[in-house]
């Protein structure tokens, strides 16, 4: 009977690609992947090390994974991933009974890997100095529905930023070349995904190190022309590379939707150079202009940090202005935390915890009518949705717009609607809230 692996992967969607090349590389070795059985032999926990509440998060996972060891419900634990990166020497000392330690990059070599384990009497390390191996495209195993798929095209990050810890533990910025990511773009179309969310820590740096030009527009003219894909979708952008040419290609391509993931931060100039960002609020508010003056119908969302040193009540209040003028579709936020390791963790004019926790429910409500306003400028328009489910009293079929990215934006309630999942349909938008849009299917040739 083969050796049955049961994988948890923790963190953001760039970790779902990384598990999912890890389970493909397990299976083709002959390990059975299963999350049914209550006795896997190996538990392995791909973890999440951005910040101290993903890494609390983490520990709890592999306690409870130590736990089935020690009542003999599994045989080893291994641990990977970026909290092992970033903190795996303490880790080793706190948890002596996990059997192996795995840093990032390693999902290529994860078979030879997990078979030493299995033999080993000593805890296996293997923390080497982040250096990414792209695991072979056939290999990945798909953990969503199927007619969805994110696609990394790099690895690690060049910025500087002084809060963020993910250079330490991710390395320097390494691109997948050009004709692997159209690879696994066609291989993904073919197994049916219809739409292709683009990540990395910085989709716009694409192609730098290896072609000396920043590619991305051109990644996408590429992706464009492959049968099969019918959405392709831009996720963290950094906002001094929206150039003229990329908002060209995103105007110009058809399958390119209209959307943009750019995490501004903050828009504050003092904030923004202490945070080692490019920019403020004036440039941000030029770039939108741009954007939308391309494509009307773009959706643009962003993420902001609260509560960041020496963020006092008016450089808040600047961003809440900034908010009003640039009326964004999608904002989510976070409340800064205090990294060690990160340069901001020792500036001076820390914020208590009370007050960013305030200026976090503040901004999220002032947000609120604001995204509701954008909601409802679709009321009477008909948008594309791709259709995912139903609800649970099967009265509405549920999908998302162009407007919606997956797990993080809003949805589509669709009334009259019988299509399957994975299927397209006009939807006549009827209604609208701060997040989600009802509407009624409309027949396929409609306009």
């Amino acid at each position: 009977m083969s050796t049955t692996v049961r994988l948890i992967t923790l963190g953001c969607a760039k970790n779902e690609v990384d598990s999912e090349e890890i389970a493909g590389v397990l299976q083709r070795a002959g390990y059975r992947l299963d999350t049914q059985t209550d006795t896997p032999d190996v538990i392995i926990i791909n973890t999440c090390g951005f910040l101290e509440s993903a890494q609390r998060e983490g520990m709890q996972v592999i306690r409870e994974a130590l736990q089935l060891k020690k009542q003999g419900k599994t045989q080893r634990v291994i641990v990977a991933g970026c909290m092992v990166q970033r903190l795996g020497e303490s880790l080793q000392q706190l948890l002596p009974e996990v059997d192996a330690w795995v840093g990032v990059g390693q999902m290529a070599r994860f078979a030879e890997i997990v078979d030493s384990v299995r033999t080993a009497r000593q805890p296996v390390i293997d923390i080497q100095p982040p250096h990414h191996r792209w695991a072979e495209v056939p290999t990945r195993l798909r953990s969503r529905a199927p007619w969805t798929a994110y696609l990394k095209i790099s690895e690690g990050c060049d910025h500087k930023c002084t809060f963020c810890t993910i250079p330490s533990f991710r390395g320097r910025h390494v691109s997948k070349p050009l004709e692997r990511v159209l690879e696994e773009a066609r291989w993904l179309a073919a197994n049916g995904a219809k739409e292709i969310n683009l990540i990395a820590q910085d989709t716009t740096q694409y192609g730098y190190d290896l072609y000396k030009k920043f590619m991305l527009p051109t990644l996408l003219r590429e992706l464009n022309a492959i049968e099969g894909i019918e959405w392709i979708r831009i996720h963290y952008a950094y906002p001094s590379r929206i150039t003229d040419e990329l908002i060209e290609a995103m105007a110009s391509l058809p399958k390119v939707v209209k959307y943009l993931d750019v995490p501004l931060q903050h828009a504050d100039r003092t904030i923004l150079q202490a945070m080692r960002r490019p920019g403020d609020g004036t440039r941000y508010l030029k770039m939108i202009e741009k954007l939308r003056t391309a494509m009307p119908e773009i959706a643009i969302r962003t993420t902001f940090i609260v509560g960041f040193p020496g963020e006092g009540e008016r450089e808040f209040q600047n961003l809440l202005a900034f908010m009003q003028e640039a009326q964004l579709d999608r904002v989510g936020a976070f409340i800064y935390s205090r990294e060690k390791g990160t340069p901001s963790a020792e500036m001076p004019n820390q914020v208590p915890f009370r007050i960013k926790r305030e200026r976090f429910d503040k901004l999220m409500r002032f947000q609120q009518p604001i995204s509701l306003m954008r909601n409802r400028q679709w009321v009477g328009k008909t948008m594309r949705v791709l259709i995912e489910g139903c609800s649970e009293d099967r009265r509405y079929a549920i999908g998302r717009s162009h407007r919606d990215a997956p797990d993080v934006d809003g949805l589509v309630y669709v009334k009259n609607c019988t299509a399957p999942p994975g299927t397209f349909v006009p939807v006549r938008i009827t209604y609208a809230d701060v997040y989600d849009v009802w509407g009624e299917m409309l027949p396929q040739d409609s306009p």
